[in-house]
């Protein structure tokens, strides 16, 4: 069985490849106050409770942008969707709901995937708090608050990618075990011969 594919999408700016970065356990994307940095899909891979996943970071989607550059990172963005398993759908918690938002919100809807709706930047989760609840109007479900930068409420995330990852098929990881043989030739009595 193939291992399951959680892409991770969102606006630009939104700390997308900090928080593939976080989860990879290592800097693989780069991370800059600008967005258009990250172009094209970036890939690693991750466990989580025992279960490996793949790992997608992509470049920022602006879904009315007319840009070359814009149009082809969506472009990326839309091929990662199609690919995954699971999407987290990562939004800035101090910006509040956009109107990129909602239009992501919607074509990730349309995907009919499974998804995870985070709020980063949630640095101060006692004053942020009142801000996650405007996040239910994308009708996404529970939205997760983290600060991907301090590494809060990352684990909570996890476990809800955990529940969503496709169940594993145990008979195709039988077919995926190695099968090995060992044949030897016996030494015959020379009066055999």
């Amino acid at each position: 069985m193939a291992k399951p594919i959680v892409a991770i999408v969102g606006k630009p700016n939104v700390g997308k490849s900090t928080f593939f970065n976080y989860l990879a356990g290592t800097r693989i994307s780069i991370v800059q106050d600008t967005p258009g940095v990250t172009r094209d899909r970036v890939y690693a891979e991750t466990n989580w409770r025992g279960r490996d996943f793949t790992l997608i970071d992509t470049g920022g989607i602006e879904p009315e942008s007319q840009d070359i550059i814009l149009s082809q990172m969506r472009e990326q963005a839309e091929l990662a969707i199609s690919m995954a398993d699971v999407i987290i759908f990562l939004t800035d918690v101090k910006q509040g709901v956009t109107a990129a938002d909602r239009e992501i919100a919607l074509m990730l809807k349309k995907s009919k995937k499974q998804i995870v709706l985070v709020c980063n930047k949630a640095d101060n989760f006692e004053k942020d708090r009142n801000e996650i609840y405007e996040f239910y109007n994308l009708g996404l479900g529970e939205p997760f608050p983290i600060s991907a930068s301090n590494a809060i409420g990352i684990g909570d995330v996890l476990d809800e990618i955990y529940e969503k990852l496709p169940p594993i098929d145990e008979e195709d990881d039988e077919r995926q075990e190695i099968k090995v043989a060992v044949i030897r030739k016996t030494k015959c009595p020379e009066n055999h011969l």
